[in-house]
């Protein structure tokens, strides 16, 4: 996988190619005056993709996994340490909700405007009407610094964790739902 080694800090200078949801990302962390420094790479679409790219960032990549009840009712965004493993009994058993699975692109796409491999913290910019509930496992609200993907996974980007909670999700009107998952 190819990645450009060099951190950049802020958004790029031309942003000619880029996709517009990349950009709005740019445009919102921006407007929020929320830093942040960016590396670019191939699509890195799994966590072990992004091992590679957390080197030149100087952040953990987090997990965001987006995930939906049985009856696709209900769907939630699950941000969690990328080197954590994921069990739906122990994320269902705190949250009440039983039998969850992983959303349909198509939902991802619907709700979040992202496709798989590129799910993020910052797609909630898209949820306008609050029908995905973002879940952050303590262990990832607790970092100071954080990588995640501006919508698109040809980027990554190393965020404050703190100014994610202060400043993005109460713009967004988003209210976290805090579990502790096991890191076994």
């Amino acid at each position: 996988m190819y990645i450009d080694t060099t951190l950049y800090t802020g958004r790029p200078e031309d942003c000619t190619g880029r996709l517009e949801k990349e950009v709005a990302c740019y445009d919102l962390l921006d407007s929020l005056g929320i830093a942040y420094q960016r590396v670019d790479h191939d699509a890195a679409d799994t966590i072990v993709d992004c091992e590679a790219v957390e080197e030149y960032l100087g952040a953990n990549i987090c997990k965001n996994l987006v995930l939906c009840n049985r009856q696709k009712t209900d769907f939630y965004l699950l941000v969690m340490a990328g080197e954590k493993p994921f069990h739906t009994k122990d994320l269902s058993k705190q949250i009440g909700s039983s039998r969850l699975s992983f959303a349909p692109p198509e939902e991802m796409e619907r709700y979040l405007g992202v496709t798989p491999g590129s799910a993020t913290i910052l797609a909630l910019m898209n949820d306008k009407e609050h029908k995905v509930r973002l879940i952050l496992d303590r262990s990832a609200a607790e970092l100071e610094r954080f990588g995640c993907h501006p919508c698109i996974n040809t980027s990554s980007l190393a965020l404050s964790m703190m100014e994610i909670r202060e400043k993005l999700l109460p713009h967004l009107g988003v209210e976290p739902l805090f579990v502790d998952l096991p890191d076994d």
